[in-house]
């Protein structure tokens, strides 16, 4: 990792709406380690991106492209005004973090926009200045400062930004059952309470103490920030029925279930599921188009339920017996579908688990075009 990749600690404006909002909290990250001088220390990997250091007339255009696998950004009428745009995200294996200043923008979320597949990640923003509105399926909603605000990729949704600075946390559908519970209940909203508010406190102390942190220490930070979102984002009864009053979430979710307890069936397809959730074809395909399919994404969580195996030491298997449990015909076929998903084989997976935390091609991110680094991260993140 080249030395610019690394935030900051010290960036005086970011500490200064630091300052503003952790000096009312108590909360913060799990305590830091205490380091050994003896054993080699490893920061958790984080990849910066700054529109200054571009020609003036080509920064808007460069932060547009850095976000364009998650979102599209409003045309900017005179780009010979420059664009200040700087993001720092860090990957944190099953989850990314990241930390972005930007000038006022407009930005919308088109269903199946991207080039392969629409990624469908939770987005958990926290603005420490300026505010974000937007308007969802459901209606629309509006935060400032410290407001946690719930946002679904690969839902269609649009609003706008002020000049600001904010905290962002990408969350897979796959990254926990009761994960998921709790944040398809909050989706689309403004978490304008006394727990949201912690977990505010919390995104802050994160993206302080991140820069310290040891990459060994890296499946404890995981685990605290998926207890901190269960605890903080529980919806109530009434919240919880609202969200899925949708007849389209509820199958939707039945369908995920299903799917993920079809894992290893070679005879479970698109007619079994039509079956199962009483529903047409047409319908179904409507219900997976922005996933690719229902087939590729029967396919991604086979090739993910794969990765989680491999990436476990005590799994013993060959990668053959692994990939056959999971309805590939055969290795080879296994491997090229398993790089096209992630970008590396199945034996990178095996040969480089540390911790815990799934094989990333650090080379890919450190030699990537840094706009480009964000949508990289955000395309391999899995449970």
């Amino acid at each position: 990792m080249n030395a610019h990749d690394h935030i900051v600690p010290s960036d005086a404006s970011l500490d200064r709406n630091f300052a503003h909002v952790a000096a009312a909290s108590p909360v913060g990250c799990p305590p830091l380690p205490s380091k050994r001088s003896s054993q080699a220390v490893f920061a958790i990997p984080a990849f910066s991106f700054d529109t200054r250091s571009l020609p003036v007339e080509v920064q808007y255009q460069s932060w547009r492209k850095s976000f364009s696998s998650m979102l599209e950004f409003g045309e900017c009428r005179d780009t010979s005004r420059g664009f200040e745009g700087k993001q720092t995200v860090w990957d944190l294996g099953s989850l990314a973090f990241s930390r972005i200043r930007t000038s006022a923008l407009e930005f919308a979320s088109i269903p199946g926009h991207t080039r392969r597949e629409t990624l469908d990640h939770w987005t958990l923003t926290v603005p420490l200045n300026g505010s974000i509105s937007t308007v969802g399926p459901a209606g629309s909603f509006q935060g400032g400062a410290g407001i946690v605000q719930v946002h679904a990729l690969g839902r269609g949704f649009e609003g706008n930004v002020t000049d600001s600075e904010m905290l962002m946390l990408f969350v897979p559908r796959d990254f926990d059952p009761e994960v998921a519970y709790v944040l398809s209940a909050s989706e689309f909203s403004a978490v304008d309470t006394t727990m949201g508010r912690l977990l505010s406190d919390y995104f802050i102390g994160l993206a302080k103490r991140l820069p310290a942190v040891d990459l060994e220490n890296l499946p404890e930070l995981v685990g605290a920030t998926r207890a901190m979102i269960r605890a903080c984002l529980l919806p109530s009864q009434g919240n919880i029925e609202e969200a899925r009053a949708p007849i389209a979430r509820v199958l939707l979710e039945k369908a995920r279930r299903i799917v993920q307890s079809r894992l290893f069936d070679p005879s479970f397809n698109a007619n079994v599921l039509c079956r199962d959730l009483a529903i047409s074809r047409t319908g179904l395909y409507r219900m997976f188009e922005p996933f690719g399919g229902v087939m590729h994404y029967l396919q991604h969580q086979r090739l993910l339920d794969a990765h989680a195996v491999l990436a476990d030491p005590n799994d013993k298997r060959r990668i053959v017996e692994i990939a056959e449990q999971r309805c590939f015909s055969d290795g080879a076929e296994f491997s090229r579908a398993f790089k096209r998903e992630f970008g590396y084989t199945p034996s990178e997976v095996r040969a480089g688990r540390k911790s815990g935390v799934p094989s990333r091609p650090t080379a890919e991110m450190t030699t990537a075009a840094p706009e480009e680094r964000l949508g990289l991260l955000l395309r391999k993140l899995h449970g």
